[in-house]
């Protein structure tokens, strides 16, 4: 599964965005739900939110860090472990689907565009997902061991 959330990832983030390149030209917005929702196409140069921009190789070693790093906690990982499974899953999909836009552009594709936040694509959707799976259960998780300890 693992495996297939990774390829689901970034087959359609990758589509989306190859979709948005070839029928919108950069810093157009299409109106979906007004005031709501927007398609609007840019090239992001930074990380989230626009921070740090034109660091392409620091964000391509950063991205290839934590390729490895997933894949290296992945191997580690017990088989009913199925939710920080899925959730490294999400995270890797979405960092290869980021990745490739640096490798390819410099800069990553960016159009889901709800006006009070800034403008993302379905990776990093894929990611903030993936990290708040990882997150409850690591909490979930926390919560079990201090359950009969005494304080």
């Amino acid at each position: 599964m693992f495996f297939s959330i990774i390829l689901a990832v970034l087959l359609v983030d990758q589509g989306t965005k190859a979709a948005v390149q070839m029928l919108m030209y950069q810093g157009e917005s299409i109106s979906v739900l007004p005031p709501v929702f927007y398609l609007t196409y840019i090239m992001n140069p930074g990380a989230a939110f626009g921070i740090l921009p034109n660091q392409k190789a620091l964000f391509i070693t950063t991205g290839l860090l934590l390729v490895i790093g997933v894949l290296a906690g992945y191997r580690k990982m017990p088989p009913e472990k199925k939710i920080l499974r899925n959730g490294l899953g999400l995270v890797l999909g979405g960092a290869l689907g980021n990745l490739v836009d640096r490798l390819r552009f410099g800069r990553v594709v960016d159009f889901l565009d709800f006006r009070v936040w800034p403008v993302f694509n379905l990776a990093d959707t894929a990611i903030f997902i993936g990290v708040c799976l990882l997150a409850w259960e690591l909490l979930k998780e926390g919560g079990k061991t201090n359950e009969g300890s005494e304080h």
